[in-house]
């Protein structure tokens, strides 16, 4: 999965909740490690060693082992607080949010099945005593490649989105979400309250999810933008399946440049649809009002 073995470098230690960021010659000890040299000192023969003090809701980490760390933040939007990790010497992923146990169980499940089937996405990796997840907090590979650049580049994308719909046809929905045909009816659905959105985007909202009705479904993505792709010359990879869900899969499909090749009405139907969902799960931001200034009026 395209790992890094840390164990030969210099990463930042957690000592106050904020990583330390410093340029040490190799071979020097670290600011911290001057620290701790000094309370050692200082510290009588009987005490024992101090405790690693973690951030706030990052203390789980300790459930990958006694020398799991934080390394840095990565992008990881609102909702979660994501940072680069050190687990039993090498590079990971390390994802902190509020999501329930049976969300996360769905979430893990799938990347499981997706890895069994010979896609590459980023795997769960168990805490010592074999859970997938603790306390809100993910552990996963960290994979390595780049954006999709160029029109063949979001082909290989759509042929990875396309092999995802096709491996989870009839899959069970994820917990506490609706699809967007789902929304016709309900009015909430996980990120989304459509009681908070003005009546009228509501209405224009949903004849743009009508337009998908009696469609197959399956679990898509959901956010396959650049960010989300590692690309290598061997590999298509898709990460942060945070926004994955079961849906219409054309949702998956709104690409550059149509690289997907979907004929014109039906990229105009998958579009309006991807527009509206996107204006309905962020709103009200200023993203959330331009997606939804894009859903053409009833």
């Amino acid at each position: 999965m395209g790992q890094r073995d840390l164990r030969s470098k210099e990463y930042p230690l957690e000592s106050t909740g904020q990583a330390l960021h410093e340029s040490i010659p190799r071979g020097a000890p670290s600011r911290q490690e001057r620290i701790d040299r000094a309370a050692a000192r200082r510290r009588p023969a009987h005490c024992s060693e101090p405790r690693k003090i973690w951030p706030v809701g990052w203390e789980a980490l300790g459930q990958w082992g006694e020398d799991a760390a934080r390394i840095e933040p990565l992008a990881g939007g609102i909702a979660n607080d994501v940072w680069s990790v050190r687990v039993n010497g090498q590079l990971a992923v390390g994802r902190l949010g509020a999501r329930s146990d049976a969300d996360l169980a769905w979430e893990t499940g799938l990347l499981q099945h997706l890895d069994r089937a010979g896609l590459t996405v980023p795997l769960p990796i168990p805490t010592r005593d074999g859970r997938l997840f603790a306390d809100g907090l993910v552990v996963m590979t960290y994979i390595e490649g780049g954006p999709p650049e160029t029109q063949a580049d979001w082909r290989r994308v759509t042929g990875m989105l396309r092999e995802l719909h096709r491996l989870t046809q009839g899959w069970p929905q994820r917990p506490g979400w609706r699809s967007s045909t789902d929304l016709l009816h309900a009015e909430t659905g996980t990120k989304i309250n459509l009681g908070a959105m003005p009546p009228e985007g509501v209405a224009r909202c949903r004849a743009a999810w009508a337009r998908l009705s009696g469609r197959q479904t399956c679990v898509v993505h959901g956010d396959p933008n650049p960010g989300n792709v590692r690309l290598t010359a061997n590999q298509v990879a898709l990460i942060d399946w945070d926004e994955s869900h079961v849906d219409v899969p054309d949702l998956d499909l709104v690409l550059p440049d149509n690289a997907a090749g979907l004929d014109a009405g039906a990229y105009d139907i998958a579009a309006q649809a991807s527009a509206a969902w996107e204006a309905a799960v962020c709103w009200d931001d200023e993203y959330a009002v331009k997606r939804l200034a894009e859903v053409r009026a009833v």
